[in-house]
């Protein structure tokens, strides 16, 4: 494979990058192999915490999918063994740890999902049980003799932690020190992760240098946020869109989002296609442009066209579900806020119940209705919309 000028090769792995560490050094590198005609090794980890991958990691896949294009090594590493400790970083309690066969069954899960993105035929899989599981306790304290307690409690979350007297397992503290040794098996000339990975990734640069190892540059990527716009993306908080998920899932968790987050979404996970979004205007428009986007990317085009006409049949103003299980009421001179707050439940407070109302967001049988003392019409069955896409079918007794 012809390399391109390191210079070249440099300024296409800056794109959507938020820092190197150090720049200087990775330019080096890429000097040199350009002169060897010697891959990099790009190193990535992923701890099988859960069985999916999601968006937030597909910002890390992509980009190393930039250096497997550029002609360079990509070792993705499924961190099975550090799985049972399980990442601290960002973390205000000890993890709950998985068992064997749970890590097992989401390892295996991730080769699938990761060939989405990248090439099968130039990616090397390790998993860092193949050395842990042969670790002496004599490896163990030599390997974390080489960092400091008072180092470790710099971090935000184990300070955080330790302020708010929170538990902090020893285990959690080796943690790092693990995923640093990783760096050293695999020689990694580069290593990828976000921005909350700083400490991590950088650990790493200095326990390559205790065993003579050259070492890595840290390549920094941005956080996607997840569907509330808030919390990073996660599964633990239900705030994802899953690689694995379905074409419909995808479609209408994307729907759900705000147009603020729309935007960055765009501007992350699709900055190559900005002049394609930037002739569309009407943010609705745009959105259910980005979320055939993202089943394009994962699943197909044609697939992408079947989920948007199944969202805009679902959800469009003319048609109502026709799976909904219907709730019988009997009405006994109740205001119509009484039986909002019945059918619903826990899912909306009254008080957002008041506000769907004054804001012109509730629909009975087709047509908006604002008032909140008096019933609609009785009819045999209320087909009740509230907001976008919260849909009950109501029989009245």
């Amino acid at each position: 494979m012809e390399f391109l000028e390191p210079k070249k090769q440099l300024k296409i792995i800056l794109e959507n990058v938020i820092d190197i560490v150090p720049e200087a050094e990775l330019l080096e590198k890429l000097s040199k192999s350009f002169e060897t005609k010697a891959p990099l090794k790009i190193k990535a980890g992923f701890d099988p915490t859960s069985s999916d991958l999601h968006l937030g990691h597909s910002l890390l896949l992509k980009k190393l999918k930039v250096f497997q294009d550029l002609g360079h090594e990509i070792n993705f590493l499924i961190g099975d063994f550090t799985a049972m400790i399980g990442d601290p970083t960002g973390r205000d309690k000890t993890r709950k740890p998985l068992s064997a066969d749970e890590i097992e069954v989401n390892a295996a899960t991730y080769k699938d999902q990761m060939f989405k993105v990248l090439n099968k035929e130039r990616v090397q899989i390790f998993y860092n049980s193949k050395w842990f599981n042969s670790f002496d306790l004599k490896d163990l304290i030599g390997l974390s003799s080489l960092e400091n307690v008072a180092r470790l409690l710099e971090r935000d979350d184990f300070k955080k932690r330790y302020k708010a007297g929170e538990a902090i397992t020893v285990t959690e503290f080796l943690y790092p020190i693990l995923q640093a040794y990783d760096s050293v098996v695999l020689s990694s000339d580069v290593e990828l992760g976000g921005t909350d990975q700083r400490f991590n990734i950088l650990l790493g640069r200095q326990i390559q240098k205790a065993f003579n190892v050259s070492q890595q540059v840290g390549v920094f990527l941005p956080i996607l946020e997840g569907l509330d716009g808030t919390m990073k993306m996660s599964k633990s908080l239900n705030n994802y869109i899953g690689l694995n998920d379905s074409c419909d899932e995808i479609f209408g968790k994307t729907m759900s989002i705000s147009d603020e987050l729309m935007t960055r979404y765009i501007e992350l996970l699709f900055a190559n296609d900005s002049l394609f979004f930037g002739g569309i205007d009407n943010p609705l428009e745009k959105k259910k442009a980005l979320a055939m986007k993202i089943v394009e990317e994962y699943h197909s085009i044609e697939l992408s066209e079947l989920a948007r006409s199944n969202f805009e049949s679902k959800f469009s103003k003319k048609d109502f579900p026709d799976d909904l299980d219907v709730i019988i009421i009997e009405i006994k001179q109740k205001k119509f806020l009484d039986v909002l707050s019945e059918i619903t439940g826990q899912s909306f407070s009254r008080s957002e119940l008041k506000r769907l109302i004054k804001d012109k967001a509730v629909e009975v049988n087709g047509e908006r209705f604002t008032s909140l003392d008096t019933l609609p019409s009785l009819e045999s069955y209320w087909k009740i919309k509230l907001g976008k896409r919260n849909f009950y079918k109501v029989k009245i007794k």
